[in-house]
C-alpha cells in the first residue's frame, strides 16, 4: 500500500520514477485523498520512464483528483498541450506543472515529438487520458501506445473507480506495436472501472461480455 510519505532518498534511485513536490504537497495530497473518503488500491509501479493512462475521464473533477494524487504520490509528471499556449508567463507556470508543449501540425508529427522529449531524459513520466476527451468517444485514442512503444517505455494503467472511491494502479502494459492488442487490455481493465459519469464512456460493441474481461 502506499505510504503517506515518500522517502526522500527515492530520488536518487535510478530505477524510481522522477520525484517531485516536497514533504507538505505530499502531506497536501494525502489529506485531501483521506478527506474526501477516497484510497489507493495496490500501488505506482516503479520505472524511471514510463507513460501513465488515467481513465475513465468524464468529469472536471478527474483533474482535481489528479492532482491530489499527484500530490500524494510525490512523482513530477509531463503532460501535454498546444504549443499556441505557451506564450509568455502562461508557458513558465505551464512548464512549471510539467506541461509539454506540442505542435500538432508539425511534420514530425505529436509522438515524434513526446519519443525526443523521452529520448533526452533519464527519468521522465507522460500523464495521459487515452479518451482524449469527456464525451462519449469510441475509439479512444492510442497516440500514448504509440509513444510507449517508440519510447521503449511501459504504459501504467490507473483508474478511477467513482463507486469504490478507489484510485486503481491497474496492470502495466508493454506495448510491441500492435495497438489493437494492446487496446483489447486497456478496455478490459477500464471497462471494470466504474466512472463518475458511466454513459460517457463507450467501449467496443459486446466487449463486456468478450474472453478477456
Amino acid at each position: 500500500m502506499l505510504s503517506e510519505e515518500v522517502d526522500i532518498k527515492d530520488i536518487n534511485d535510478v530505477n524510481a520514477p522522477p520525484m517531485g513536490g516536497n514533504r507538505f504537497t505530499g502531506w497536501l495530497g494525502s489529506s485531501l485523498i483521506s478527506i474526501t473518503g477516497w484510497k489507493f488500491e495496490g500501488e505506482l509501479p516503479q520505472y524511471p520512464k514510463m507513460v501513465i493512462a488515467v481513465a475513465p475521464h468524464t468529469s472536471n473533477w478527474d483533474f482535481f483528483l489528479g492532482v491530489a494524487v499527484l500530490f500524494a504520490l510525490r512523482i513530477k509528471i509531463r503532460f501535454l498541450g498546444k504549443h499556441s499556449i505557451f506564450v509568455p508567463v502562461v508557458k513558465q507556470l505551464l512548464e512549471s506543472i510539467g506541461g509539454m508543449p506540442v505542435n500538432r501540425k508539425s511534420s514530425h508529427g505529436v509522438v515524434e515529438q513526446v519519443v525526443k522529449q523521452f529520448d533526452s531524459q533519464s527519468k521522465m513520466i507522460l500523464a495521459v487520458a487515452p479518451e482524449g476527451t469527456r464525451s462519449p468517444k469510441f475509439p479512444w485514442k492510442t497516440g500514448f501506445l504509440a509513444i510507449a512503444y517508440k519510447a521503449k517505455a511501459p504504459v501504467a494503467l490507473i483508474g478511477f473507480d467513482y463507486k469504490r472511491k478507489c484510485v486503481v494502479f491497474g496492470p502495466v502494459v508493454f506495448s510491441e506495436g500492435d495497438f489493437d492488442k494492446d487496446m483489447l487490455q486497456v478496455y478490459g481493465f477500464y471497462s471494470k472501472i466504474p466512472a463518475k459519469y458511466p454513459d460517457k464512456v463507450v467501449f467496443p460493441p459486446n466487449f463486456r461480455d468478450s474472453d478477456f474481461l
